[in-house]
């Protein structure tokens, strides 16, 4: 077609799912263009879980200086620069930018500077140009939500905090998922007067119950700085003559507050694609629809990462992203992501992993019957010589006579790092007498996993 440029693959989005599969569609020979507006990396490399992470970190640090005292360590704070940090911090995602954008170059993928709409004629726009590619990968990936309540705009989103200049003296994060309570546990801990707000009883309602009781338990513990409001939203948002908001809720106001971060959920970014000139559907939510293999509704568009609404996970977008890379240039008709048994951590205070079901989902899975479930709750050595206490708690999932294991929930210090050995385990259907045959790591908290005894039907 004249003044159209094609590829054999065309990728919308620049993120960490659309990168992955470019560059792997590249190592087989096919011609690639990548289209992308902003910084390279997506939501994970520039305002998700690698600045993120940093932040953990550096909250951590407050935590050991806590508990220096108590370690024989005759310590003195005197300051924190929230400034120092996010130089640092920011410097860093800058370097990795320049990654990405040199690991596109060296790959020999195009990138397309830009913003990517379709034409009724099928043809993909950029700044008035047209590209077409044989097979067509949308990965844009989403953005935080804000809600239609009176003043909602003097509040900032997640994207916002890594934007913030200072430590915010008075915080009010609204939200009771992994990124409401990673952002109020960073800022709770770094000394910010933090808020949390939840539409009901608990935070991560979604988890294993478990780690929801556990994690809500800790908040609402008197040695933690952070504020848990349950049953709580927000009605209205005032911004006073000194630029401090009055955020009133349903059960009181709180005043005086220097920031409002909305941590509510996140929406796809589909809506400027005009999806509906090529025949691909999305949900009532704008998530593309698509099948196990990443199709969507139209011949050659596919889709992988958040926009499809499934596991917004950057792991998730790049495995999905690889193997339909393979699938489409290698001959590997059958290569797909299952979309089972993906391990996660939330970098809460304290920590939380989980791989596989929970317990309701086995239970609603396999019957109650077939369902056993062994659980441990301890102090982790950690603490043992400290004023300061947490309670770490575990819990394996088990189902059949064979008692394989199907769920491996923590709660506690190291969740995060010990977590993907035991993702391996139950990728690969261990049971939990082979669980039972590994011996353990003393003393170490994830040595309960091969421990447990006393295994329990649920209630």
């Amino acid at each position: 077609m004249s003044g159209v440029k094609e590829f054999d693959y065309l990728v919308i989005g620049g993120g960490s799912g659309g990168i992955a599969s470019a560059r792997r569609a590249r190592e087989f020979g096919v011609s690639v263009g990548l289209i992308e507006s902003g910084r390279l990396g997506g939501t994970c490399v520039n305002v998700g879980c690698v600045p993120k992470k940093v932040m953990y970190n550096c909250s951590l640090h407050a935590e050991f200086i806590r508990d220096h005292a108590d370690y024989g360590f005759d310590v003195t704070l005197n300051k924190f620069d929230w400034k120092v940090i996010k130089k640092s911090r920011d410097e860093y995602i800058k370097r990795l930018n320049g990654l990405y954008e040199s690991g596109l170059k060296g790959s020999s993928v195009e990138l397309i500077r830009g913003r990517a709409s379709f034409a009724e004629d099928g043809t993909v726009e950029v700044n008035g140009a047209k590209y077409r590619g044989k097979n067509t990968l949308i990965a844009v990936g989403g953005k935080p939500t804000i809600p239609n309540i009176k003043g909602a705009e003097y509040g900032i989103d997640s994207d916002g905090f890594f934007e913030l200049e200072d430590l915010p003296s008075r915080t009010v994060v609204v939200g009771a998922g992994y990124i409401a309570v990673e952002i109020a546990g960073v800022l709770a801990n770094l000394g910010s007067d933090t808020h949390l707000l939840i539409r009901y009883e608990k935070v991560l309602r979604t988890f294993d119950k478990m780690l929801s009781d556990e994690l809500t338990a800790d908040m609402d513990e008197e040695t933690n700085p952070l504020h848990l409001h349950k049953k709580t939203q927000v009605t209205e948002v005032i911004k006073g003559e000194d630029g401090l908001l009055t955020v009133k809720t349903t059960t009181g106001v709180i005043e005086k507050v220097q920031t409002l971060i909305w941590a509510i959920g996140r929406d796809p970014l589909t809506k400027e694609l005009n999806l509906e000139r090529v025949g691909v559907k999305t949900d009532a939510g704008g998530n593309i629809i698509v099948d196990e293999y990443q199709n969507t509704t139209a011949p050659g568009i596919l889709s992988v990462g958040d926009d499809t609404g499934k596991f917004l996970l950057t792991p998730v977008a790049i495995a999905a992203g690889r193997r339909l890379s393979h699938r489409l240039f290698n001959g590997e008709t059958e290569n797909k992501l299952t979309y089972e048994n993906i391990a996660t951590v939330v970098f809460s205070h304290p920590l939380i992993g989980t791989v596989g079901l929970t317990e309701e989902e086995a239970v609603a899975r396999y019957g109650k019957d077939e369902v056993t479930l062994y659980k441990s709750r301890f102090n982790p050595i950690l603490f043992a010589v400290t004023k300061h206490k947490e309670k770490a708690a575990m819990k394996l999932v088990c189902v059949g006579k064979d008692e394989r294991v199907v769920g491996v929930h923590v709660f506690g210090v190291g969740s995060d790092e010990m977590l993907q050995g035991f993702a391996v385990a139950v990728t690969m259907g261990a049971t939990k007498k082979q669980f039972d045959q590994t011996v353990a790591i003393h003393p170490t908290s994830a040595e309960e996993l091969v421990t447990m005894r006393g295994g329990v039907k649920p209630e």
